[in-house]
């Protein structure tokens, strides 16, 4: 039995179609394991080989993987909201008093999208603190600094434009204060104002731009902005390390 079982598994690999999709065979030496993680879909963009500093708790705290985290908590518990609610007026508030008061675990859906949010928010802030005390912005890391402030920048609108979708008085008047402020930029302030609003006050017309840019728009920019993160963090040498001292401490 465990001859005819071996022989057809060696006939299998033997196949054209056993080596299309396995090509290199097992992944035994340095060289095997390489090709295997560049050869993969799901692992070209991590790293063969790490530095053994990078690996520990205080280099990074996690941070980074914390924030990637709570985003696809949000992006999974924004699909299942977007089932119950119409970004509509007077629809949109009614939506949210049926997640809190009709829909089964509408509340629990509700609060964990947003204390996921606010918690995003809070790590990426202390990401970009904790990246910053490392050297994070020195060579060779510069354009990466400049990723991870434009996702920053990112998880600040995706967190602003879902305030106006509850459709409520403090949703209505934070965007309306928001709104005002960029307002008072110079030359284009009252033009991106109107863009926003697609008009000059916050009605219907807001509510369905800022969900448009809240739902699609904005994570698809997160999405592309996280692949090339984690993309450039490999391609620049791993984490940021803090240099030593001359007496060799960090």
């Amino acid at each position: 039995m465990a001859t005819t079982l071996h022989s057809v598994l060696h006939s299998l690999r033997e196949t054209k179609v056993w080596k299309s999709i396995f090509r290199r065979g097992l992944a035994n030496t340095n060289r095997t394991r390489s090709l295997a993680v560049f050869g993969n879909l799901f692992l070209h963009w991590l790293p063969v080989k790490v530095r053994e500093k990078s690996l520990r708790v205080r280099a990074s705290y996690y941070l980074g993987s914390l924030s990637f985290i709570l985003f696809i908590v949000l992006f999974v518990t924004g699909i299942l909201l977007m089932f119950y609610y119409h970004p509509a007026t007077p629809h949109a508030y009614r939506d949210m008093k049926d997640l809190q008061f009709v829909v089964s675990n509408g509340v629990f859906l509700r609060n964990l999208h947003r204390l996921a949010a606010h918690l995003m928010v809070f790590a990426v802030f202390w990401h970009m603190f904790h990246v910053f005390y490392r050297g994070g912005y020195k060579p060779p890391h510069q354009f990466n600094w400049v990723v991870g402030v434009m996702l920053l920048l990112v998880t600040l609108f995706l967190s602003y434009t879902g305030y106006l979708l509850p459709w409520d008085q403090l949703a209505f008047w934070a965007v309306t204060v928001g709104t005002n402020i960029i307002s008072a930029m110079p030359l284009i302030g009252d033009k991106i104002r109107f863009l926003l609003l697609g008009g000059n006050i916050v009605g219907e017309n807001a509510l369905l731009r800022f969900y448009v840019l809240h739902v699609v728009i904005l994570p698809l920019v997160a999405f592309l902005l996280i692949g090339i993160h984690f993309w450039r963090v490999q391609k620049d040498g791993g984490l940021t390390v803090k240099p030593r001292n001359d007496d060799g401490k960090e």
